[in-house]
């Protein structure tokens, strides 16, 4: 799918005093969190390795590494659901990274629901939605 209009990117500084500061595991892959920038919500989690996060920053859109297809995926490219980083973030120990986006298209699931957090334990209870204005 070719790029559309639609927010704006905005790419993040890339420092490699940053970058040196990742722990990745053994396969050479750190967990990403991504958060709406707005809802605050927790939209999904995924891999990236050194390839696909330097991609993320220098391109302002997550980019990932697939497990499971041993490849570079960057969200959207397909779906049409793109997100936008606004701000790149990695924990205390370096093992672990947040990313805050702007949601585009449905959401961030697979499934076409907005976030991949709509199950909870000990409840039927499934929200695919979209927030609403809080």
């Amino acid at each position: 799918m070719a790029d559309t209009p639609g927010p704006a990117v905005t790419p993040v500084e890339v420092r490699d005093e940053d970058l040196e500061q990742i722990r990745y595991d053994g396969d050479g892959l750190v967990p990403a969190i991504v958060q709406d920038v707005d809802t605050r919500a927790v939209l999904m989690m995924a891999w990236m390795n050194a390839e696909t996060l330097r991609m993320s920053l220098e391109q302002g859109r997550t980019v990932f590494w697939s497990r499971s297809r041993q490849e570079v995926w960057r969200k959207g490219d397909t779906s049409g659901d793109r997100q936008f980083i606004r701000s790149a973030h990695y924990d205390c120990d370096g093992d672990a990274l947040l990313f805050l986006v702007e949601q585009e298209g449905k959401g961030a699931c697979h499934t076409g629901a907005y976030t991949c957090w709509f199950r909870s334990f000990g409840t039927d209870d499934q929200t695919t939605e979209r927030p609403g204005p809080t």
